[in-house]
């Protein structure tokens, strides 16, 4: 039986998976923005993805819990994913202040 403080130790390890594993997604829509992709790529990507995702994630279960999943893992998971939504998001914003800001100040001469 793990305690408390090894179940948080989980619970950060989740949290740190849920975040990886949101920023790998955001990777790949990154790089589709910059290479255009036709639909059957795009499937082979996505499913290239989640089975990568489901290997990595089951590697963290096995690894943190002795594979036995626990609610606050998947919890932690959701979390983590949510808060690196929220971290993009946020750096998305501040991107484009400054791409704005810099259109602003040196126009283009064309």
């Amino acid at each position: 039986m793990l305690g408390i403080r090894g179940e948080m130790m989980v619970f950060v390890a989740a949290v740190l998976s849920g975040a990886i594993v949101r920023l790998a997604y955001r990777c790949i829509s990154c790089f589709r923005q910059v290479v255009k992709h036709g639909l059957i790529a795009i499937e082979a990507e996505d499913l290239i993805f989640w089975v990568g995702a489901a290997i990595y994630m089951f590697v963290q279960i096995y690894h943190t819990s002795d594979g036995s999943i626990r609610w606050y893992f998947i919890l932690g998971v959701v979390f983590g994913a949510g808060l690196m939504t929220i971290f993009l998001r946020g750096i998305e914003k501040m991107y484009k202040k400054i791409y704005a800001h810099k259109k602003e100040k040196f126009p283009s001469k064309t």
